[in-house]
């Protein structure tokens, strides 16, 4: 079957198999009582906070060229010309590059193993760039259309919040982005992001909320928190508390698999 056939059956059964999930309260739900019930989570993020304080560069301190993703032959793979398979695009910013562990262990790499082992025919290719904001990801959007991927993960956003960006402004680029994506065919899965609360009750829950009505209103699969029992457990980050170790990445692969691998099958 061609890419554009698996791109059709991955819609049909994503259609008829609706991805829900009960780690996130429901849009307008989310109260000072969740954020206490949290508060291991938020922990990791008030660390990350103070970090991108001292750092411009937010979710990654060195920044790759973003002119064109990272391929899989960058990745010690194969290439585009090479590898027929349809294309799984993980775009996004450090977490998903794999800031600070080899690059085999990044949460896109342990998904193409999980890909193989389940005997699945895709090819996952890492478009992670540290420092990224939803602005440079839609920048970057281009060189990710060019792959004519089946399906996008996209993870951005974390950058924006941490610098004080209007959750509006980010809204924006990520809706831009995300309906490029589908307009191309493509099925696009949606990774949200967290704020501590140190940055305040309004732009917290409007931060989180807005994930939420994301992927509500495009109609797509959410992944509602990409660190999802990573964030605030010490010995799954690296020594910067930001950061997933590969152990922390085995649990982030994870999280995406769960919401991955049924619009697949």
């Amino acid at each position: 079957m061609g890419a554009a056939g698996d791109q059709r059956g991955i819609r049909r059964k994503y259609r008829a198999r609706r991805i829900h999930s009960d780690l996130d309260p429901r849009p307008g739900q989310f109260t000072v009582e969740t954020m206490k019930r949290n508060s291991a989570v938020f922990a990791a993020f008030l660390l990350l906070a103070s970090f991108a304080a001292c750092n411009a560069g937010g979710l990654g301190e060195q920044s790759r060229s973003a002119e064109a993703p990272a391929t899989q032959s960058d990745r010690g793979g194969k290439s585009r010309g090479e590898d027929p398979r349809p294309v799984i695009a993980a775009l996004g910013d450090s977490l998903t590059a794999g800031s600070g562990v080899d690059p085999s262990e990044s949460y896109p790499a342990k998904i193409q193993r999980k890909i193989d082992e389940a005997g699945l025919k895709y090819r996952v290719v890492n478009a992670g760039v540290s420092g990224d904001t939803s602005a440079q990801g839609l920048n970057r959007l281009p060189a990710i259309r060019r792959l004519a991927p089946a399906v996008v993960i996209v993870a951005l956003g974390g950058n924006d919040g941490l610098r004080g960006i209007p959750v509006e402004t980010t809204r924006r680029n990520l809706d831009r982005i995300v309906t490029a994506l589908r307009s191309d065919g493509a099925l696009v899965i949606l990774g949200g992001m967290r704020m501590p609360p140190n940055y305040g009750p309004q732009y917290t829950a409007s931060f989180h909320n807005m994930y939420l009505e994301l992927a509500k209103e495009h109609d797509i699969p959410l992944i509602p928190f990409l660190l999802e029992g990573v964030g605030g457990v010490p010995r799954l980050n690296q020594s910067d508390g930001i950061h997933p170790t590969a152990e922390g990445y085995d649990i982030v692969a994870a999280t995406v698999w769960k919401v991955l691998r049924p619009v697949l099958e």
